[in-house]
């Protein structure tokens, strides 16, 4: 039998190790990151001194929505435009492709594998978010 103790040393231990060491820092922005829907997945990097991303990679449904909404080719496609650091995270554009439109987007680092992605209308009255998640590889398919 695990004593009281014993047990609430593991679960110390097991948060311990899945903090990030002191000064280390998290991946940032850049990288791939897919929508929690697992429709598309964007790839960020520099555009100048900003922030951009692209459409990498998409579901069949995600470019069926896109081409019903007037995009072509989704793979490609600028869906995250413009977006400047802040003391905060990141604010530009973002493309929805199946409505055809751009709105105010924030950008916000949650952990080293998580992206906020908020786009509003209204000047900012109405707002929606996404937390993408970081991958590692396309999805294959």
């Amino acid at each position: 039998m695990i004593s009281k103790s014993a047990s609430m040393m593991a679960g110390i231990a097991a948060l311990l190790a899945a903090m990030p060491a002191a000064g280390a820092e998290t991946a940032g922005p850049m990288g791939m990151w897919m929508n929690p829907h697992q429709t598309v997945a964007v790839r960020t990097g520099a555009c100048g001194d900003r922030l951009c991303g692209w459409i990498v990679w998409a579901s069949a449904e995600a470019q069926a929505d896109a081409r019903d909404g007037g995009v072509g080719s989704l793979i490609g496609t600028e869906l995250l435009e413009n977006y400047r650091h802040d003391p905060s995270g990141w604010s530009g554009t973002v493309y929805v492709p199946d409505m055809g439109r751009r709105f105010y987007s924030r950008i916000e680092q949650v952990g080293a594998d998580g992206l906020r992605v908020k786009g509003c209308i209204l000047h900012g009255l109405v707002c929606r978010s996404q937390l993408w998640r970081r991958i590692a590889e396309l999805p294959r398919g």
